[in-house]
Parts: C-alpha cells; sequence; structure tokens
C-alpha cells in the first residue's frame, strides 16, 4: 500500500479511539430494580434455569447470538506468522462484519501459542461461553487438525474460515461459471494451483458437489502432487493421480477449471490455449491474482473469469457467506457446520446471482443491477438479499441432517424477521453510494473553507463519489488541507473557485442572478455583491448554470437564510406544490425518517399527503419499502382537536390518491413503532411492523422529536434531504459532521446522474 493509505489505515484504527469494535449492554439497568435483575438476587434464577436445562442459555444470555474469532496469528492476511498480538485488528474486523452484516454478536480472541495440542484445548475449554466457534487465519496443515479435533470435542459449530467460506464462494462461482458454459460438474478437469487449506476445502466441497475426484489435479511450490510423491500431506495425497507430470503446464492440457489459491503470476498467458474450449479461470491469489483478468480475455475470450478483487467483476469473497451461514446455524441452535448446510449456503448464493433483481434490489446496485451472465456468477458483498437466501437455506439444512436443537417452526416468518438485517447502520448509504459512483458528478461545495467540508472531500474523492468543486480562498483552502495532512491535488482532482476574484466564471452568473432576484426586492447592487459574498449564492449559480451537477451548501450560520438563496436560484420542480425537508436517522435497531424537519410550519392535509408521497419516493431510493404512519396526540379518531382531524383528513386523501401505498393514522408515536401498541388500539391496521416514515402535524413536531431522537438515542442523521427542488441541491445543518457531508455529496450526485428521484 501507499504511505497516504497507510497513513489513512492507521488513522482509521485510533482514532477517535483505539480499535474497532465495543460492548454494548442490551438491558437498562437505570434503577436499583434494574441492578437487582441484572445482578444479584436475580440473575440467580437464569442461573438456576441453565443448571436444569444447559440449552436454556439460548434464552437468558447472549451464547445463542455470540461468535468468537479465534487465531493463533500463524498465517494472517498474507502477511504470514506475525503472532497473535499483530493479528488482533484483523480478528476485529472479522467481529465488526459478523455484526454488521448479520447482527451477531462477535468478539476476536488472539491465542499466543503455536502449539496446536495446547491451540485445541485452549479454545475447546471455551465452549461454554459462546453459540459457535470461527477460527481465523491459522497455517495448514495444523488448521486441518484443528478444526476436526475441535468439531469432535465441541457440541457448536467450529468453522474454518479462511477454509470453508472460500470454499463455498468458490463452489457457487463453479457451479453457474459451468452452467454459461454449457458443462456439467461431473464431467470437468480441474487444475489447482496452492494445495494449501483453502484449496483442499475447495476441493472437498466441490467433491461433495459432484466434482470428480480423479478429474482433479494440484500443484503446489514443489509442482505437480503425484502418487507416491514424498512428503505429501496426507490432505493433498487425497488428490494426488498416476501421472507423469512434474510441473503445472504438464497438467493444463484440457482443463475446464483453473482453481488458483497460490500466488502471483503463476498462471502465464502462453499457457491458455491449452485449456479446453470455455474455460473457468478463478485466479484468486491477493492481492495480485495468478493471471489478470485482461490477460485471459486477450488470449481466451470464451473464458469467464473470477479473482479476490474488488476492482474486476466475479470477486470471491467471504464476507459473500460467513456472516449468513452463522447467522443460520445459530438459529437453529446448531451443533456443527456441516457439508449439507455449507452446499445448501454455496446453492443459496449461486441461485442469488440468476434471480431477476427486483426494483429494490436494483437500488442496492445503484440503479442499475446486473444479469446473471460471464461478468456476474456470483452476487456482490452488498447484495441485500444474501442473508434472506443464505441463511434460511442453511438453518433448513442444519433441520434436514438432524443438527438443528432449536428447529425453526415456522419459514416463512423466519425470512420476515430476518429483513430487520438487510438494512442497518451504513448499509442505509450504500445503494446511494454505489449510484454516484455510476458517473461520479461535479458537486460544489458553499463551504470550502470548512475543515469538515475538506476533511469530508477528501474521502469522496477517495471513493471515487464526486469531482469536488470548492468555493473559497485557494491559498486559505490550500493552507488548511496542509495542516490537517490531506492530499487532495488542486490542479487535477478538485476545483477551487473564488467568487471575490474569479470573475471569468462569476461575472456573467451576477447577470443571471440579478435576473432571479430582481422582483424579490433585492437591487441590482446588492445582487452583485452577493455573489462575490454569499458562498451559498455562488454556489447556487454554478448548479443552475450548469458547472456544476450538485450542490451542497450550509453548515454553518442560519439554515433558513442559506436555504432562502438557494431557492432563489434553483426553485422547485415544476409538477410539485412546495419544497419539503426528509431527514433520516440511523438508529441501531434500523432507520426513521421523519418530514417536514425544516420547511412547512402548520402543513394542510393536501401539504401532508405531497410531502408523504415525495418523502416516499425518496425512501424507495435506499432500497427499503416506505411504511408511513401520521402521528398526533390522538389515537385512530380520539380526538377532535384540529391537529387531528387535519391528520385524518390527509389518510383519506393518501388512501384514495395511493391506494397501494402502506400508511396508518392518526396514532400514537408509539403505535407507529410497536405493532402490539397499535393491534390494541384498532384491528385493521394496514402498517405491518414498525413504521420507517413518520409524518407530522407541525414542524415543531417533526424538528423537535427529530433531534430529540438523535441526541437521546444516539442517532446518526443523513439529512435534511430538501424534495421537490428543480435541481440536486441540499443545506447542511450546523451540527453535520464530514461523513454527514460525504453522505450528502453522495446523495447529490446520485440524483443528478439521474439515478435516484428527488429533481
Amino acid at each position: 500500500m501507499d504511505e497516504d493509505f497507510r497513513r489513512a489505515a492507521l488513522d482509521y484504527h485510533r482514532l477517535p479511539r483505539p480499535g474497532k469494535l465495543s460492548v454494548e449492554p442490551t438491558k437498562r439497568m437505570a434503577t436499583q430494580r434494574d441492578l437487582g435483575l441484572a445482578y444479584s438476587p436475580g440473575v440467580a434464577a437464569a442461573c438456576e434455569e441453565i443448571a436444569k436445562d444447559p440449552d436454556a442459555a439460548w434464552d437468558y444470555t447472549a451464547r445463542g447470538n455470540m461468535v468468537a474469532v479465534i487465531t493463533n496469528g500463524t498465517a494472517v492476511l498474507g502477511l504470514g506468522a506475525i503472532g497473535a498480538l499483530a493479528s488482533k485488528p484483523v480478528m476485529e474486523g472479522k467481529a465488526v462484519l459478523f455484526k454488521k452484516f448479520a447482527g451477531i454478536d462477535s468478539i476476536d480472541l488472539e491465542v499466543e501459542q503455536r502449539d496446536p495440542q495446547k491451540f485445541i484445548e485452549a479454545v475447546a475449554a471455551l465452549e461454554p461461553s459462546f453459540g459457535a466457534i470461527n477460527l481465523e487465519d491459522i497455517k495448514a496443515p495444523e488448521c486441518f487438525e484443528i478444526e476436526r479435533s475441535l468439531r469432535a470435542r465441541m457440541n457448536i459449530p467450529v468453522f474454518h474460515d479462511d477454509q470453508h467460506g472460500t470454499a463455498i464462494i468458490v463452489a457457487a462461482a463453479v457451479r453457474n461459471g459451468l452452467l454459461l458454459q454449457g458443462k456439467k460438474l461431473a464431467d470437468v478437469k480441474l487444475v489447482n494451483t496452492g494445495g494449501g487449506a483453502a484449496a483442499i476445502a475447495c476441493l472437498d466441497l466441490l467433491v461433495a458437489m459432484g466434482l470428480t475426484r480423479e478429474n482433479v489435479t494440484i500443484c503446489d511450490i514443489d509442482g505437480v502432487v503425484w502418487k507416491g510423491r514424498p512428503n505429501t500431506d496426507p490432505f493433498k495425497a487425497a488428490y494426488a493421480q498416476e501421472t507423469e507430470a512434474r510441473r503445472l503446464e504438464e497438467v493444463l492440457p484440457g482443463a475446464d477449471v483453473f482453481l488458483g489459491l497460490s500466488a502471483p503470476r503463476i498462471l502465464k498467458a502462453e499457457w491458455l490455449p491449452m485449456l479446453a474450449p470455455r474455460p473457468l479461470v478463478l485466479a484468486l491469489a491477493n492481492p495480485e491474482p495468478e493471471i489478470l483478468p485482461e490477460a485471459v480475455r486477450a488470449v481466451r475470450p470464451d473464458a469467464i473469469v473470477a479473482t479476490g478483487r474488488t476492482d474486476y467483476p466475479n470477486q470471491v469473497n467471504n464476507v459473500l457467506c460467513f456472516p449468513f451461514i452463522f447467522r443460520g446455524a445459530l438459529d437453529v441452535g446448531a451443533t456443527t457446520i456441516n457439508e449439507d448446510m455449507k452446499v445448501a449456503a454455496a446453492n443459496a448464493i449461486a441461485a442469488l446471482a440468476r434471480m431477476e433483481a427486483s426494483e429494490v434490489v436494483a437500488a442496492a446496485y445503484g440503479g442499475n443491477a446486473p444479469t446473471f451472465g460471464p461478468d456476474y456468477i456470483i452476487p456482490k458483498p452488498f447484495d441485500p438479499r444474501l442473508i434472506l437466501e443464505i441463511a434460511p437455506a442453511v438453518a433448513k439444512a442444519a433441520m434436514d441432517s438432524g443438527v438443528a436443537r432449536r428447529p425453526i417452526t415456522d419459514m416463512p416468518k423466519y425470512r420476515q424477521e430476518l429483513e430487520r438485517f438487510v438494512f442497518r447502520s451504513g448499509n442505509l448509504m450504500r445503494p446511494i453510494f454505489e449510484a454516484a459512483r455510476k458517473r461520479p458528478a461535479r458537486i460544489v461545495y458553499a463551504e470550502g473553507e470548512d475543515e469538515r467540508v475538506l476533511r469530508a472531500v477528501q474521502t469522496v474523492l477517495d471513493d471515487g463519489l464526486a469531482e469536488p468543486i470548492l468555493i473559497g480562498r485557494r491559498d486559505v483552502i490550500e493552507a488548511k488541507c496542509a495542516a490537517m495532512g490531506l492530499r487532495m491535488n488542486f490542479d487535477e482532482s478538485v476545483r477551487v473557485l473564488d467568487p471575490a476574484a474569479d470573475e471569468a466564471v462569476f461575472g456573467p452568473l451576477a447577470a443571471l442572478y440579478k435576473a432571479k432576484v430582481g422582483r424579490k426586492g433585492i437591487p441590482p447592487d446588492a445582487a452583485a455583491r452577493r455573489v462575490g459574498n454569499r458562498p451559498t449564492v455562488a454556489a447556487a449559480l454554478l448548479l443552475e448554470a450548469g458547472l456544476a451537477d450538485g450542490c451542497l451548501c450550509g453548515g454553518s450560520g442560519d439554515w433558513f437564510r442559506h436555504w432562502h438563496h438557494a431557492y432563489d436560484v434553483i426553485g422547485k420542480r415544476a409538477e410539485v406544490a412546495r419544497v419539503y425537508a426528509l431527514s433520516a436517522l440511523i438508529v441501531p435497531n434500523g432507520h426513521l425518517f421523519f418530514v417536514d424537519t425544516h420547511l412547512t410550519v402548520d402543513p394542510t392535509a393536501a401539504q401532508i399527503v405531497d410531502m408523504t408521497l415525495l418523502a416516499a419516493e425518496q425512501i424507495r431510493a435506499f432500497g427499503l419499502t416506505p411504511k408511513a404512519a401520521l402521528l398526533s396526540h390522538s389515537s385512530f379518531g380520539a380526538s377532535g382537536a384540529p391537529s387531528a382531524r387535519k391528520m385524518r383528513d390527509a389518510l383519506r386523501l393518501l388512501r384514495e390518491t395511493s391506494p397501494d401505498f402502506e400508511v396508518d393514522g392518526e396514532m400514537h408515536a408509539d403505535a407507529a413503532l410497536v405493532q402490539a401498541i397499535r393491534d390494541r388500539a384498532v384491528a385493521d391496521s394496514p402498517l405491518t411492523d414498525a413504521a420507517n416514515l413518520l409524518v407530522m402535524p407541525t414542524l415543531d413536531a417533526a424538528n423537535i422529536s427529530f433531534n430529540l431522537l438523535k441526541a437521546a438515542g444516539e442517532g446518526l442523521q443523513v439529512g435534511p434531504m430538501l424534495l421537490g427542488m428543480a435541481k440536486p441541491i441540499h443545506v447542511l445543518v450546523p451540527s453535520v459532521t464530514a461523513r454527514g457531508i460525504v453522505n450528502m455529496t453522495a446523495l447529490a450526485a446520485a440524483q443528478s446522474n439521474g439515478m435516484l428521484p428527488g429533481v
């Protein structure tokens, strides 16, 4: 990695607090009674139940949702045997992925023990603490014996992800690749380079799925693994063939599948013609594969290629499966993860790539979902359907194979429950980021000298989200970037415009602004001065004149002043009555959207209908199905107050204009979020589960509730998002963070290239 990226990685791990995960309580401890329930004497009741029935630990402790990520640091991420302590950042990262992708609590345990038997003893003793064990970065061949022994001794899943996670994704890729190439697994010839733990696991799983063992040849650092070769470990020897070949190029003729899990540049382009027609090339060494995809396509355009890299199609990435395999295994209390469960996971992943994408999935892929074909034989890691397909398939396989202690009786309900994991935390913005990257837009930042903006712009550049334009004094911006250690290039990747100095750009825009505001009480001289000393005006004019594709302004001072300056220049969409503000809040349990949080003081029933439908349009762009609750102090007709009647009128109008839209009201806020409370109030609510769009009767109600929940619940704000503007422009609030600016950049960029609604 280059030095800039290395420094950024170190800062990421060090700031604002060291490490990548923490432990948070799940129960309230606010009173003496809470303390008595949580610890002494109340805890004794739970202990007694578990003593009577060990499986009760799944009901009374976190064990059933707790995975330990354990290593001895002998084979870390291509870094080698760097030791247990040095491996900790990797293990923390794996634990975080469990939480982010599948809601599984995970803790990393680094064991400084290279003696396999002593390591086995240490891990086996931990069984009461965890629902499953994820072994990680343990070198071969010790990893085989460690996993085998632990699986035999422990009554919970033990899964070496380096082996089996890779194997499952490879199996899915092979199944789909061969389907496209018109070949059957039982008939193909496969050549593997590497012969390590991951390779053996891949071969074992493929054989379990129908690959003929006699059609497999392994090549390792010593050449071809042939029958009788001395000093060959028994795992490789199981695939040894009767052959006179000793070098890789001698076993390639007629190979249908090349499976590389070895080292860079092992497969030479001049050898490719020896492969069978329509071959499948999986070059999975990282960071540089055995052969680059472009080299394969230059010689063998009939080949399908997969790598382990993010910058090529068909990335074989373990995160596609391991969180969801553990999710399914834990949810049925599986005693192990067996071959049936791994095959089920591989089949589910393969089937997912062949599915037709829905509107929600298209949004998750940035508005342009890929279709099954040579460049898309396995899904991408951010596909929201992964958990919905893999976890139930694994759970069912566990039940069918007899290793589930807590079988699921209602599988459709289980799938519905899994939906809560589809979009959480940062996942909310993922489809927006993907849409922005499709065609990076020119985004102008009115407050280009703000340090938050500069930090955000560095991230925007690193992530390829947009082409930034900064409004401000170049010398000031350059000095601040140097002081903060930012790496942006002002001659190539970032444009700086100073309204007070760049007359060639802003001179013509002054005339445009005078025409815009000439009949709004602003004399020509005052209008000209505003272009030079009001950054929001200057930025909005660049957008209006087509010199930028999107705009972010505000972030300091009075929000409404910035809003009025922006609106005077850009205006609203012709088909909408007015502009509204939608604010999103990312909370631990999901996402909530509030409307209107900033603009409409006391909306009419008709305006509530407009803002609700515009907000629903925006929520769909996040890949979510909008579920709206019209909130009030009144619960389903209990009050005759004007505000309650207004919300009832709005509901009637919404049902008339959008009969398929999931909405109900007027209702209390708790009823909107808790179906049980709602069901006690009415028996026929069309709203299912928790609402995600909260529509308020007044601006006061929306703004106060949003900010109160944000502060009390440690929520992350996205927005406010302006609904109904003629062009992609948003006004930042003073409390916005650098990350918030990155999020709004992605939103404006995605809107500007037509992949999201809102303009």
